[in-house]
């Protein structure tokens, strides 16, 4: 990770936020969740019929109040009953991330109330997504979870995680350390939506390893974005033939700063890794950052990330970075940062639209990136979403 304490600061007032939360009742069915939770759920791609889902995890606050899978190929717990069941998880708790890596995961340690643990089983193919939502409905709270996700041997697992507040909600904190293993030949397909109030402070840390043949997708979405977004993924390729892929699609607002990037370390014979982002600035600032080490032969690798500034006060800083460290690789980034052409809205407006219509039409295309590995149902959930997004605000 960059050195760089400015744009990847470690310096907010954590004492501004309470740590005691109410415990709250679990909750048999989500659809019996009140209209307007039902509605921020829906705009974090979670569903509460559960339509198309194999299972749901939901937290609320610190209390972990459904958790229900049908399907016989997977797991879907909280990470304490995990932890419990499985002997603390002392194969994988804290060897992606360690707890004293910074500030937030050495107090995401300390302070650990729940997060999720997902894993499917030898083999399993699970078509449908599972979900896990991490919601906050306490004005600043400060919610610190652990997640762990295992995609076993020859397994295929989907996941939607939506993370979000309340309507009422104005602002708080949430540290989430997420552990990911991804075992020889599985693929694991992991989106997710973030849906923030506008003075949260965000502050996940993630990382992932890849055994042979298998393949990580990553879709992450940030449409309403926090005051403070900070999070730098990393994805080591440490078996043979193994694939990441990272997609990044981010709208940041007047008074936000998003510091968002990927990290792909490969490590080993025939690995391939993409990173693609797209970032529109309507007076917010981007730092969008994306880092790719070639250490073994022959491995392949691109990083792109294109931004659309829209307000004189926006401001997008792409930070690409390639380091190869041997012989005979393949790798290539590029970056582009601009603003709407004149030309594309005249277009449009020759054709009947507004100005105001051309200009949103031009926006919900740049963010509608095709997303490889989306389920066909979330894939369309993520459309409307952009489609939804105001105008006006853009």
């Amino acid at each position: 990770m960059s050195n760089d304490k400015k744009t990847l600061a470690d310096d907010l007032d954590l004492s501004g936020y309470r740590e005691d939360a109410p415990e709250h009742a679990e909750i048999e069915d989500l659809s019996r969740l009140s209209p307007e939770d039902q509605q921020v759920l829906l705009m974090t791609g979670i569903d509460p019929t559960g339509k198309q889902r194999y299972g749901s995890f939901f937290q609320k606050d610190h209390t972990v109040v459904h958790c229900r899978t049908d399907f016989e190929g997977a797991e879907i717990m909280s990470v304490t009953a995990a932890r419990k069941k499985y002997d603390g998880l002392k194969e994988y708790w804290g060897k992606l991330v360690p707890a004293d890596k910074d500030v937030y995961t050495r107090r995401a340690e300390e302070h650990m109330e729940h997060g999720y643990y997902i894993r499917s089983l030898p083999g399993a193919q699970v078509r449908y997504p599972l979900q896990a939502c991490l919601y906050l409905t306490e004005d600043k709270l400060a919610q610190d979870v652990h997640n762990i996700v295992i995609a076993e041997e020859a397994s295929n697992l989907n996941i939607i995680t939506g993370c979000a507040t309340a309507p009422h909600v104005r602002s708080g904190l949430h540290v989430g350390v997420s552990e990911f293993y991804v075992k020889k030949g599985a693929t694991l397909s992991f989106t997710m939506i973030h849906n923030w109030a506008e003075d949260m402070a965000v502050r996940p840390r993630s990382a992932v390893i890849l055994e042979e043949g298998a393949t990580y997708i990553s879709n992450y979405i940030c449409l309403v974005p926090a005051r403070d977004l900070q999070m730098y993924p990393t994805a080591i390729l440490k078996g043979k033939g193994s694939v990441a892929t990272f997609h990044t699609v981010l709208l940041a607002r007047p008074g936000s700063l998003m510091d968002v990037g990927s990290r792909v370390i490969l490590q080993a014979a025939e690995c391939r890794a993409e990173i693609i982002s797209r970032a529109v600035s309507t007076g917010g600032k981007i730092i969008a950052r994306g880092y790719i080490s070639g250490e073994y032969p022959g491995v392949k690798a691109h990083l792109e990330c294109k931004g659309l500034l829209l307000s004189k006060k926006g401001n997008i800083h792409a930070i690409p970075e390639l380091e190869g460290k041997t012989l005979d690789l393949d790798m290539s980034h590029e970056a582009a940062v601009g603003k709407i052409a004149q030309e594309e809205i005249e277009y449009l407006m020759a054709r009947g639209l507004s100005e105001q219509e051309a200009t949103s039409l031009i926006i919900k295309g740049f963010l509608s990136l095709d997303i490889v590995g989306l389920p066909e149902n979330l894939q369309n959930e993520l459309q409307q979403m952009i489609d939804q997004t105001d105008t006006d605000a853009m």
